[in-house]
């Protein structure tokens, strides 16, 4: 059972129905509410997910991710599995199952996408995480998760621009990144 079972949250969420527009994650004991992404933002995910054969792969946009021992029930945008290990029915895909998690970053996520929950998907051991950055036209790619709780983080951090592939290893794919939008007068941020 998972810290946010033991505190009921997950029951409040199974009758939650949040405003339209809003997307609601859990992120260590917070509950978190953004806005509808940006078409750029869907665009991005729409072409990752269209790169991954789905002969090999299942890929799953938004679906909730349980993390043992984690007060957190995070909402990739996308999340990649071996094809036929998710399970039959559920709101939740245990971290465990999960090979990537893909997040594209928005100017509302940076902080909870660059440090929350790198930390959390890390203390999920999901073995690879990527962030799209359209904001710094960039990909950040974190392999080798290690540590437990707060203190989890990724020994690996590869940094690609957009434009060059991103070898994604644990899918045995290069992922071309030369079609990915970026928004525009946004300002840069400090990450990574």
């Amino acid at each position: 059972m998972t810290a946010v079972d033991e505190r009921g949250v997950t029951r409040f969420f199974e009758g939650f129905e949040p405003p339209e527009g809003l997307k609601v994650e859990l992120l260590r004991g917070v509950v978190v509410m953004m806005a509808s992404p940006d078409i750029v933002h869907n665009m991005i995910v729409a072409d990752v997910q269209d790169q991954i054969p789905r002969q090999r792969w299942d890929r799953l946009q938004t679906q909730d991710v349980d993390i043992v021992g984690e007060a957190s029930e995070p909402i990739p945008d996308l999340i990649v599995l071996e094809r036929g290990v998710v399970p039959a029915s559920g709101n939740l895909v245990p971290s465990q199952l999960i090979t990537l998690a893909v997040e594209v970053v928005s100017k509302s996520s940076v902080h909870h996408d660059y440090l929350v929950k790198r930390s959390i998907y890390a203390a999920g051991k999901v073995p690879a995480y990527l962030l799209v950055d359209p904001i710094m036209a960039q990909c950040v790619l974190l392999t080798k998760p290690a540590g437990q709780g707060e203190d989890a983080d990724y020994l690996s951090q590869e940094i690609i621009k957009f434009g060059n592939p991103v070898p994604l290893e644990v899918l045995g794919l290069e992922l071309d990144t030369s079609e990915f939008g970026t928004f525009p007068n946004v300002k840069p941020h400090r990450y990574p």
